[in-house]
């Protein structure tokens, strides 16, 4: 069972945007901590072994934390309730971490629980 890492993502500003998840290969670099702070959780620390440890991305390649990214970390289909064997603590924390970034980012960001 991998041993997550929450890691509270940096960015310069924010974005309504359409969300896609990232690739590795659409950052301007190969260093994964620098990729690292797009995401919010690691499997293997941070900086990450792999690219395929992080999960939950929420900032873009450009930097923009992304409400749609938010809301898809905290309900989708590939949000925080889909991450195999995270601990119900972790995953707590987590969606706490979301609405705190929703709501100090964004107006009206209400992702409900």
């Amino acid at each position: 069972m991998p041993d997550y890492e929450m890691h509270e993502p940096e960015f310069s500003d924010t974005t309504t945007d359409e969300w896609e998840e990232p690739q590795l290969e659409d950052f301007d670099t190969d260093d994964l901590g620098e990729v690292a702070d797009h995401f919010l959780l690691s499997a293997s620390g941070v900086p990450p072994e792999n690219f395929t440890d992080l999960k939950l991305p929420v900032v873009d390649p450009d930097g923009n934390l992304n409400k749609n990214a938010l809301s898809t970390a905290k309900s989708g289909g590939r949000g925080v309730g889909a991450v195999e064997d995270l601990d119900e603590e972790t995953k707590a924390e987590i969606e706490d971490l979301i609405d705190e970034l929703a709501n100090e980012h964004f107006e009206e960001a209400d992702f409900g629980d």
